[in-house]
């Protein structure tokens, strides 16, 4: 349902409504009286305007009045172009590889649930000697308290409409990020059995500069990780073998993939920083 919150404002310079016709016009006061003496001089002709090729030579600019709104965007925000994605700059094919340290990118970390995805993109971020942020999309989802719609209370229109609202915003934060300079990491469980929906929806999310990893510890890892859980976010055992067996289906599919079953989060994150150094220089397919 919509809500009508007022007529439209009308175009830069028009008034509207009752009061669109009324001018204010200074009282003239008395007519002064005739000129005596000689008549004066004609006026000066107007200054020259700049030959072609010597400066601006086009009319007038408007100037604007005092107390107006300048519609210069003085804020440092940078526009981003309506639905394009943002493309991450290529490294010259005659240096070497860059220093995932300090390069800015845009990972997507991809992983079942209890796989430690959270914990290690935010250390990831916390640690890089660039400015990262850490969008989750899981926090995203949760941005939504009343109508919540829960996938664990049962799949249907309404969460997977929450879902895909949750992974435009992801994507969209992404771009202003890498925008304004800010590398940025994503986590979320993306299934090789859905490409269209998950990293072909990434991709058109963010870009095609999007650096898909996959963190895919063992079974037996992603439960005990999965039981320390709490709230909504708590699956059951059952769906987290489900999850995980949906997972393996990334093996054999040119994506890099970590198995973070023996690291502490500190040790992942060093793995994962090797692994967007290579992934720069030799992007995968995908």
């Amino acid at each position: 349902m919509q809500y009508a919150v007022g007529a439209p404002l009308p175009p830069n310079g028009q008034a509207s409504g009752a009061g669109a016709a009324m001018h204010w016009t200074p009282n003239p006061g008395p007519t002064p009286p005739a000129p005596s003496g000689p008549p004066p001089a004609p006026a000066a002709p107007p200054a020259q305007q700049p030959a072609p090729g010597q400066g601006w030579h086009g009319p007038a600019p408007q100037q604007a009045p005092a107390g107006g709104h300048s519609t210069t965007d003085i804020t440092g925000h940078i526009q981003l172009p309506p639905g394009a994605p943002v493309a991450l700059p290529s490294p010259p094919a005659d240096t070497a590889a860059p220093d995932a340290s300090q390069a800015a990118v845009a990972v997507l970390l991809i992983g079942p649930a209890g796989a430690g995805k959270t914990s290690v993109a935010r250390h990831w971020a916390d640690t890089r000697r660039v400015p990262t942020a850490h969008i989750s999309l899981d926090d995203v989802r949760e941005w939504v308290r009343s109508g919540f719609a829960d996938p664990q209370s049962g799949w249907n229109d309404h969460s997977e409409a929450q879902y895909r609202l949750a992974r435009r915003t992801c994507g969209f934060a992404a771009r202003n990020f890498l925008a304004n300079g800010i590398s940025c990491i994503l986590d979320d469980a993306v299934f090789p059995d859905r490409p269209v929906v998950g990293l072909g929806g990434w991709k058109r999310h963010v870009g095609p500069g999007l650096l898909p990893i996959v963190l895919l510890p063992g079974l037996e890892i992603v439960l005990e990780r999965n039981a320390r859980r709490s709230g909504n976010r708590r699956l059951s055992d059952e769906e987290v073998a489900r999850i995980h067996g949906r997972m393996a289906g990334w093996y054999g599919s040119g994506l890099p993939i970590i198995d973070n079953s023996q690291h502490d989060v500190a040790t992942t994150v060093r793995v994962l920083d090797d692994v967007v150094a290579r992934s720069l220089a030799s992007p995968p397919s995908w």
